[in-house]
């Protein structure tokens, strides 16, 4: 009875609702994105929609089967479910399917494949809580702080193998869990400042920037001249960014791949060609600027139904929101999503197991970053880097990973006042 209890009332049915509205959001917008009059049935199974309809039945079936289980499942297992996908990214190296230069997929016949990027997710942000949750272990401690950077690399070592340089960078997300847990707010401005001075590189003449740089480093010094802690700081971040000016070159060209830079190039203004690779993302934006304040409707998409923008169900799926729903459309799933992520950090923050908080600040960390690129790049505002957009994006594995990463924090939620 206890049990029936625990299981009926201790869930956060709000997130719960809120995951089912997103899902259903998805899988009628990917309906629209690739519907087919000769098989116009949204449960029609020889089409992508109806695909979708099963991976939704099945990710309600695994989410029933999580909140079943026993909370301490997820914490003594996490270094097993982190070995294993760990083997399964070195698999698909192997042995994986290339789709759209990535060889990134599994298959599992039946026009099914499998994406072990997307399960290293809650994979890493299972096994980072594990860890910074252990007796003794302080994120501010050196050692501490290398073992969990080890953890969070150690996946994007292997995933940019694939290559796929969108899936790598959603692990840098966790940084903001390492910043919960008590890492200097000075980390995250160096790597901001970091990320500015590469683009900067990109945009600026490099003589220009390095006179910047030297102005500014003796400004720096003249004004806290009495500061020697200081000065040594302000010449060693002089120096670094030196470096680092002149290897961006070599990296840019060497290290990354040509249809990155060039979608860096075109995000950035340095290069225009709208015919190429600007393509998706001026279709993209024309698709959302003409659905205006209500949309055109459902399935009255000219943009979705003549296929100008390619991906639209996968990675572009938020421009057939705001092609058919308009503004309107696109404020209520952004506000749905800002609900959810609110809701994740707050019963993160109302756990009384460090293993919980620091899994729900993971699980909130991987979602925004998602959200952000996703809905960013289909507008222009950063570089497209194939993400998909979460529990909207047409795909299994996508969504399977993202049921499983929240539905164990619900489970741990439902059993917060025990001791996990």
């Amino acid at each position: 009875m206890n049990n029936q209890r625990s299981f009926f009332f201790n869930v956060d049915w709000l997130t719960v609702i809120l995951y089912l509205i997103l899902c259903i959001i998805g899988w009628f917008n990917i309906h629209s994105a690739i519907f087919d009059e000769e098989h116009p049935s949204i449960i029609d199974l020889s089409t992508n929609y109806g695909k979708q309809f099963i991976y939704i039945i099945s990710a309600l079936v695994l989410a029933t089967v999580i909140l079943l289980m026993e909370s301490r499942f997820f914490s003594a297992l996490a270094p097993a479910v982190y070995v294993i996908t760990m083997i399964l990214l070195v698999v698909v190296l192997l042995i994986g399917r290339n789709v759209g230069g990535n060889q990134a997929w599994i298959s599992l016949g039946g026009g099914f494949r499998l994406q072990p990027s997307e399960f290293a997710k809650f994979a890493t942000c299972l096994m980072l809580a594990r860890y910074l949750s252990g007796t003794n272990i302080k994120v501010t401690d050196t050692k501490s702080f290398l073992v969990a950077a080890v953890i969070i690399g150690f996946p994007m070592v292997l995933i940019i193998l694939q290559p796929d340089a969108g899936s790598t960078l959603v692990f840098c997300s966790l940084i903001f869990v390492l910043y919960r847990e008590g890492i200097s707010p000075l980390f995250l401005i160096v790597t901001a400042l970091v990320i500015a001075l590469f683009i900067l590189t990109l945009l600026l003449n490099q003589n220009y920037l390095i006179l910047g740089l030297v102005i500014a480093a003796l400004l720096l010094i003249y004004f806290f001249r009495r500061n020697q802690t200081l000065i040594i700081t302000v010449v060693a971040g002089f120096v670094i960014s030196i470096t680092m000016i002149f290897s961006v070159n070599f990296l840019y060209h060497n290290v990354l791949k040509q249809h990155q830079t060039v979608r860096i190039d075109e995000w950035l203004g340095i290069t225009t060609d709208l015919r190429g690779i600007g393509y998706n993302v001026n279709q993209s934006k024309i698709a959302i600027g003409s659905g205006k304040v209500w949309g055109k409707g459902y399935l009255k998409g000219t943009q979705t139904k003549f296929s100008f923008v390619p991906e639209q169900s996968t990675d572009f799926i938020f421009c057939t929101v705001g092609e058919e729903w308009g503004f309107a459309g696109t404020l209520t799933v952004l506000i749905i999503y800002l609900i959810l992520l609110f809701r994740i950090v707050f019963i993160a923050e109302r756990q009384r197991s460090n293993f919980s908080r620091i899994y729900g600040y993971g699980v909130a960390s991987v979602i925004f970053f998602h959200v952000f690129i996703n809905v960013g790049m289909t507008i222009g505002l950063v570089p497209v880097i194939g993400i998909p957009l979460p529990l909207i994006s047409y795909g299994g594995s996508s969504l399977w990973s993202f049921t499983i990463l929240l539905f164990i924090l619900l489970k741990l939620d439902s059993n917060r006042m025990g001791i996990i």
